[in-house]
């Protein structure tokens, strides 16, 4: 796994076309980790840019690193496959590198994202999140993917499934949201101690989208220490932040739909931050999140009540 990837999620009112113009460049700029997922509801543009660029040339199959994620409301055992197989036929795939849980939370199937009851209340489903571990083990073992995993994870949930009886393949990562004013340092250290790859998503800080994130969060990338450290390494503070990450052992997603930051994003790899500097972020930490998945806070799976 490329230990820096392209997210591409973009907010509703973001046109899809966007995906496929982005991940071109993202893929032109030299990101060969594609990072997307069923709810992001792209994966046909996503897909579309990928054979691009396969057709031109630019890349093989085997050059890419393409993860897609199943969503709540197909958690259920036997719904698995059939996600899966969905998006594989969306982005004209025969294999994707890595599946994962997108969030421990299973909800009401069915084709609505976010179901919900008269009151407006999101419709959660009672599954056990081992068996549907299985039906993803089932699926690496069909070859429909490379590897598994999870997201948004506490060490408890990694240890339910990693304690598992007759477990066949554990999770290769659990992807959490990362940067520095949560930087998941007790997370880290439980996943580096089971061989599980911690990957970040909100690497940068977070849109404002209304359902997942309060509008008057703070700005990591506005930070006065972490704007020190960029100007004194003649980088921006999105480059430091994601440098962080990778010389912490930390795989880390940026996403950008701009074609400048895509470039720059991409451009961590010829400078390096001081043990100071890595300290002084480290300082930054404030157990801060930006998506609390408040609507979820009295789910018995709701990840984000133990300290990690």
């Amino acid at each position: 796994m490329p230990v820096l990837g392209f997210g591409t999620y973009a907010l509703e009112e973001v046109p899809k076309s966007k995906a496929w113009e982005a991940t071109k460049v993202a893929i032109d700029v030299g990101f060969r980790h594609i990072d997307s997922a069923y709810v992001y509801q792209n994966e046909e543009e996503v897909g579309k840019a990928l054979r691009e660029k396969m057709a031109d040339g630019t890349v093989k199959r085997e050059d890419i690193f393409y993860t897609t994620k199943i969503w709540s409301t197909f958690l259920r055992p036997e719904l698995v496959r059939p996600a899966l197989e969905r998006s594989l036929k969306k982005l004209g795939l025969d294999y994707v590198d890595l599946f994962i849980m997108h969030f421990p939370l299973p909800m009401k199937s069915g084709d609505e994202i976010l179901p919900k009851d008269a009151s407006g209340e999101v419709i959660f489903d009672t599954v056990d999140l081992r068996d549907t571990w299985e039906a993803l083990e089932k699926c690496k073992d069909a070859g429909l993917t490379k590897s598994i995993g999870v997201s948004s994870f506490n060490h408890k949930q990694l240890e339910m499934i990693l304690s598992k009886p007759g477990l066949k393949y554990k999770p290769v990562c659990n992807q959490v949201e990362c940067h520095p004013y949560l930087n998941q340092s007790k997370l880290l250290e439980f996943c580096k101690s089971k061989d599980i790859v911690l990957v970040a998503y909100s690497a940068l800080g977070s849109h404002r989208h209304p359902n997942w994130v309060e509008k008057d969060s703070p700005y990591v990338l506005e930070d006065p220490t972490l704007k020190a450290i960029a100007k004194k390494h003649n980088r921006s503070p999105g480059q430091v932040a994601l440098r962080y990450q990778v010389q912490r052992g930390v795989v880390v997603l940026a996403k950008s739909f701009s074609e400048k930051r895509i470039k720059d994003n991409f451009q961590i790899f010829d400078f390096e931050l001081t043990p100071e500097d890595m300290k002084a972020i480290d300082g930054l930490n404030r157990n801060f999140r930006y998506a609390k998945l408040l609507f979820a806070v009295d789910h018995p799976y709701y990840p984000f009540s133990e300290e990690y």
